[in-house]
């Protein structure tokens, strides 16, 4: 639910803020205060491409920022808004509520905030999606598309999970359909090229590089080309640190143990404290040069004996070197090279045996899509009638006794090689779609009797706009999923007057038990029956506009100006009195 909307420098509008509540919100005002920059505003918030040209002249960029509150909306709905909120790190406010802004700067460059985060105007977009639906006279357009006439049949059919499962099971179909083309189209390409990865991956396997493998050879090598140079320089420091084991090693030399030893020992026997600590320090000297000798003994123990090891392991660096000239920088990422050469070769498979089961699966996957077709089809048609019915019943109810309503659902028949073609169990091909393989079509008549013709071509601008507020107090009273939302509708009761204007007022009325509505209107009869009636308005000589909620009184005089201009005159404000008391005695009943 929207609570709040400012806005500063957007058209008209100077600076501005309206809050809102529960039930229909109604903002009327004179021709050029910029009733429709409010819708606008949502417009932009809703994710609307931003046009520099709405910025007010003299200022640097225009800002719409508006307040939503979640507690209303259901559990699934609830559940999405905060998923997008924490994608996007946005924060709510204190007392829970969500902060939405959108700014455009004369430049033409905007930005969005959800939360106090700077996010894509795409994820401002996501969230207010689930929060506001928009109604203008575009949007009215957009109802003779058959998309959204399709979308419409789906939403009050209530085949959401019906057509997720339908389009899944499509998408394999067609990946299965194209991987079978592929390996038909291209055999002997494939074929070549599986012959090649068999033989990188054969080459490999005979070497059997292991992962690190030439970084160790190289230290390995490096040692090895060095090898008595290490060995002479281990053993003598050995022999220096313990004393020599061999005839070779000067006898002049004493060893350092020794001579620590000794130094030890002349300590140790004059008893002075002093010198007994320094002996303890030569004790630990000793015990470090012992530990370091070990270790070289166990150096020279391990150095090869065999200088031919050196050969070897130079061979073995020709080996790996091989596989790296050819298939990656080093052993690691040839091992990578492998894995996916191994996988790439599994798909490759151009056998009789692997082409026949994949035709197979293409089968199967072809029938169980026919299958979700159908079922989604039959879920179609079976609401098909009511929703006519029910809408045909809400045109009477807006003064449209005589209007009839179709709602027809039919097959897409598939056009000459289409890659989507698809064979249904009653033989009949048809064009696989994302939404199915059916045609929805609205059909309506202003006059029952005469022949029903699709909507773009039968409805006037003041007959689509019942329809569309028909069609929405139908799916509204069928699903619950947008209840807590807030319906916008910009001048939806445009080309209608009397008792028609009555009706929208009286349908608006009940949309709003459900849902918050809010209404651009021109009509009293449809601003009667607000519960919340804002007014825009001038606000001095520079031209610019605030919004005014009205009290009873100021509600009196604005609807007797909107009946004739009447607003000072006994007669209009008896007139709107008189237009106020209906409202409220004959409430949101049908």
């Amino acid at each position: 639910m929207l609570t709040e909307i400012r806005i500063e420098s957007l058209g008209a509008i100077r600076a501005a803020t309206a809050e809102f509540g529960r039930g229909l919100t109604v903002l009327t005002g004179e021709t050029g205060t910029g009733k429709t920059m409010v819708v606008t505003g949502l417009h932009l918030l809703g994710g609307a491409r931003a046009d520099a040209n709405r910025v007010r002249s003299g200022a640097d960029r225009a800002m719409v920022e508006g307040r939503f509150s979640t507690d209303e909306l259901d559990e699934i709905a609830a559940a999405t808004a905060q998923e997008l909120l924490e994608a996007s790190g946005a924060d709510r406010d204190e007392d829970g509520s969500i902060i939405a802004l959108r700014s455009v700067g004369r430049d033409g460059r905007s930005r969005a905030y959800l939360g106090g985060r700077s996010v894509p105007a795409k994820s401002l977009s996501a969230f207010t999606a689930g929060l506001l639906t928009l109604h203008g006279q575009n949007d009215q357009l957009r109802l003779l598309r058959p998309d959204e006439q399709r979308g419409a049949l789906d939403r009050f059919a209530g085949v959401t999970a019906t057509l997720e499962d339908y389009r899944k099971l499509r998408d394999s179909w067609l990946a299965a359909r194209r991987d079978l083309s592929e390996r038909r189209d291209r055999a002997r390409d494939l074929a070549q090229e599986a012959d090649r990865l068999t033989f990188a991956l054969d080459e490999i396997d005979a070497v059997d590089p292991q992962p690190g493998e030439d970084d160790a050879l190289t230290t390995d090598i490096r040692r090895l080309s060095e090898l008595d140079t290490l060995r002479a320089a281990a053993a003598d420091a050995r022999a220096a640190l313990m004393g020599a084991d061999d005839a070779d090693f000067p006898a002049d030399q004493r060893s350092a143990t020794a001579l620590l030893g000794r130094a030890k020992t002349a300590l140790e026997a004059t008893g002075d404290t002093a010198l007994s600590a320094l002996a303890d320090q030569l004790g630990g000297a000793l015990t470090a040069i012992g530990d370091a000798a070990t270790e070289l003994g166990g150096y020279l123990a391990d150095l090869p004996a065999d200088a031919g090891a050196l050969e070897n392991k130079l061979a073995r660096q020709a080996e790996l070197r091989t596989l790296t000239r050819k298939y990656a920088a080093d052993i690691d990422a040839v091992l990578d090279w492998a894995g996916q050469a191994r996988e790439r070769l599994a798909q490759l498979d151009v056998s009789d045996e692997a082409v026949g089961a994949l035709q197979q699966r293409v089968a199967r996957l072809a029938e169980e899509v026919a299958a979700a077709a159908v079922q989604l089809s039959e879920a179609r048609r079976g609401a098909a009638p009511a929703l006519a019915e029910a809408i045909t019943a809400e045109l009477t109810g807006l003064a449209m006794t005589d209007a009839e309503f179709t709602v027809s659902v039919g097959p897409q028949p598939a056009a000459d090689h289409d890659p989507t073609a698809l064979t249904l169990p009653s033989g009949a091909v048809v064009a696989a779609g994302t939404d199915g393989v059916d045609q929805v079509e609205f059909g309506f008549t202003a006059h029952r009797g005469t022949t029903v013709l699709p909507l773009a071509k039968s409805a006037s601008g003041g007959e689509l706009s019942r329809v569309m507020l028909a069609l929405e107090v139908v799916l509204a009273t069928a699903t619950s999923r947008s209840a807590g939302t807030t319906m916008v509708f910009d001048e939806v009761d445009a080309g209608v007057g009397g008792r028609a204007a009555v009706q929208i007022g009286r349908r608006l009325a009940r949309l709003a038990r459900t849902h918050q509505v809010i209404v651009v209107t021109h009509l009293p009869q449809v601003a009667a029956y607000a519960d919340v009636h804002l007014t825009v308005e001038g606000a001095g000589a520079d031209g610019a506009s605030g919004v005014r909620r009205l009290g009873d009184e100021e509600r009196v005089a604005e609807l007797a100006r909107m009946l004739a201009g009447l607003g000072e005159s006994d007669s209009g404000r008896a007139h709107a009195r008189e237009l106020l008391d209906a409202a409220r005695n004959g409430g949101a009943d049908p």
